[in-house]
């Protein structure tokens, strides 16, 4: 593991694990199968031995960002996957078995909420909790519980669960641990560090960072003992157990689910990645100064931020985070407003479904991704009709206030 900064790491990445011809960046590879010279060579390669036989399982250029994605978490390994949700998935369903219970967090992404709905159909029983609060999570555990999953900045509400005393109390309870640390990336908090075992990325999200290449990442921080976990399939007990649990991950949601990365998608978020730390500094700091401004504007009944002072868990976030807070605000509009005109009127801000990218992003949170939860389960979640989910970009932070300021007017 390099000893340089996250930023140097990250850029000298390709180049420190070797590339062809002297290329700073891994080449792009698009060839669908490997040839060998021996069958012994070909054979190994099938039976576990480091390679690449088809690139259903991944290729020479995937392999570099996993390279580049396990540094970044400070991790064992890393495979990717065709999509955040993929590598989700690929999680769930490769290490669950009818019966097994999940403890989740309640605030969650409304995808990744159904994908827990798909669970339960599979009989695999889920317990939704308050994970700001470890007695919480505490309380549901059950003699057939093997999970416990939360994200590390909720998508949209911004609650911050109690990562640390989460990973404490797993690991004394030998759970296994699985933290989405997508919206925080590991420039703010790295999973292991709050003693995640496996930390799952949306690459397509701030990583990435361009929208234009979708990806997701599923790293393996070295912590979880898997020669403890019964659900590890036999021809995956062998060798290190180290790697059981990202072996079968691999094998069963890359071969056998074909959720890939392609190798197109996987260079432009590597070469996304290096500017991952610029890039998350000033979005960090326009989200702040953002909703300092809209706290502030009386057309505006609430901004939730971890940044702000009265949020929940601002003293939390501060120690967490590195003293930065994202750059995802939750933002409900005074009653007297008309949602749809005031989308209607911004011009900066983007009226998009997306979170992480350059360009700020605004989404009535109600009428779409939370739609099909119904109006109770979103008053549980505490989102609003007229509530706003905003993912602040790079762009110059006056024009930003600016835009909200004349949409209200």
């Amino acid at each position: 593991m390099s000893t340089n900064g996250f930023s140097t790491t990250t850029l000298h990445s390709d180049r420190r694990l070797g590339t062809e011809c002297g290329a700073v960046h891994k080449p792009i590879h698009p060839s669908a199968q490997y040839a060998f010279e021996k069958a012994e060579d070909l054979i190994a390669v099938f039976q576990g031995r480091p390679g690449f036989s088809y690139a259903r399982q991944g290729t020479p250029t995937t392999a570099a960002l996993e390279a580049q994605i396990t540094q970044m978490e400070n991790g064992l390994n890393t495979v990717t996957f065709a999509t955040g949700m993929a590598a989700l998935a690929a999680v769930f369903l490769t290490l669950l078995r009818k019966g097994d219970h999940v403890i989740s967090s309640q605030y969650i992404f409304g995808n990744t909420n159904s994908l827990l709905g798909t669970l339960q159909n599979f009989g695999v029983e889920v317990t939704l909790v308050d994970a700001t609060d470890v007695t919480a999570v505490q309380a549901a555990r059950r003699p057939e519980t093997r999970m416990v999953f939360v994200e590390s900045l909720a998508n949209p509400g911004t609650h911050v669960a109690d990562l640390k005393g989460i990973g404490d109390w797993c690991a004394a309870e030998g759970l296994l641990y699985v933290l989405d640390n997508t919206l925080t990336t590991p420039w703010l908090c790295t999973g292991k560090s709050v003693g995640a075992s496996l930390v799952v990325n949306s690459l397509s999200k701030h990583i990435g960072g361009h929208a234009n290449a979708l990806g997701g990442a599923v790293t393996d921080t070295g912590l979880f003992d898997w020669s403890s976990y019964p659900n590890i399939a036999e021809p995956y007990r062998s060798g290190n157990s180290a790697g059981w649990g990202l072996t079968q991950i691999k094998k069963k949601g890359l071969r056998d689910m074909g959720a890939t990365l392609s190798s197109d998608a996987a260079h432009r978020i590597a070469a996304g990645a290096e500017t991952l730390p610029l890039r998350m500094g000033k979005a960090c700091a326009n989200a702040l100064a953002l909703a300092q401004a809209l706290a502030a504007h009386p057309r505006v009944a609430r901004v939730t931020y971890p940044g702000l002072p009265d949020h929940p868990q601002h003293a939390r976030a501060t120690s967490l985070f590195k003293g930065r807070y994202g750059a995802l605000l939750a933002v409900q509009l005074h009653d007297s407003v008309d949602l749809l005109a005031f989308l209607n009127r911004l011009r900066v801000v983007v009226l998009a479904t997306h979170l992480g990218d350059n360009r700020s992003l605004v989404l009535p949170v109600a009428h779409t991704i939370y739609y099909e939860m119904g109006p109770a389960l979103r008053k549980q979640m505490g989102i609003a009709d007229n509530q706003l989910r905003l993912s602040v970009g790079i762009e110059d932070i006056d024009d930003l206030i600016d835009d909200f300021n004349q949409a209200l007017a």
